[in-house]
């Protein structure tokens, strides 16, 4: 009988250990995509911005199509990655934070356009909706930070394969984005 009421007792030890580390999970990753949620609806923002951008600096700058058409279709891309797939959303933000940079670029090389107070007004509204990113940023890449701590140290480790742990990646700015852009019109 004690042998029966000791197994019964270890069991349901081990039942309310398993019952925190899954709830553990669920509350990681549900605070991982609530904070994924802050930087989407800045990103909507930052989409909706954009043909307006461009059109104004087509006005000014015809030539450079090129650059232009790189913008749109980075938008497009990461627009059409589904919301649910985060790593695959912040490769396309990366891709598309890029090619942003190359149109103030192009503004440094057209004063006309640079003076312009539409292109102005638009890269002010862009930089407001990049500070919310920024903090947003943060906040997300703190939540993935404990997702993924907790999800690779013990107990988490432990139980991670059998309870779909999630693995998400930090929202950081790509290397090359890092570098100082290069306009040449030779």
């Amino acid at each position: 009988m004690l042998y029966l009421i000791l197994s019964v007792g270890l069991l349901l030890i081990i039942g309310l250990f398993m019952v925190t580390v899954f709830n553990r999970f669920v509350k990681n990753k549900n605070t991982v995509q609530d904070a994924w949620s802050n930087i989407d609806v800045a990103l909507k923002r930052r989409y909706d911005l954009i043909p307006n951008l461009v059109e104004t600096v087509k006005g000014y700058a015809a030539h450079e199509r090129s650059t232009l058409e790189d913008v749109i279709k980075a938008r497009n891309a990461a627009m059409s990655v589904p919301s649910e797939d985060i790593n695959a959303q912040i490769k396309a933000e990366n891709q598309l934070q890029q090619t942003l940079r190359s149109i103030f670029a192009l503004g440094e090389a057209y004063p006309d356009l640079k003076a312009n107070t539409n292109f102005i007004q638009l890269q002010e509204k862009l930089n407001e909706i990049e500070e919310n990113l920024e903090r947003s940023r943060r906040y997300y890449n703190g939540t993935v930070r404990e997702n993924n701590t907790y999800g690779e140290s013990f107990p988490g480790v432990l139980f991670a394969g059998m309870l779909n742990y999630k693995h998400f990646d930090f929202f950081e700015a790509e290397a090359e984005s890092r570098e100082n852009i290069k306009v040449d019109f030779s």
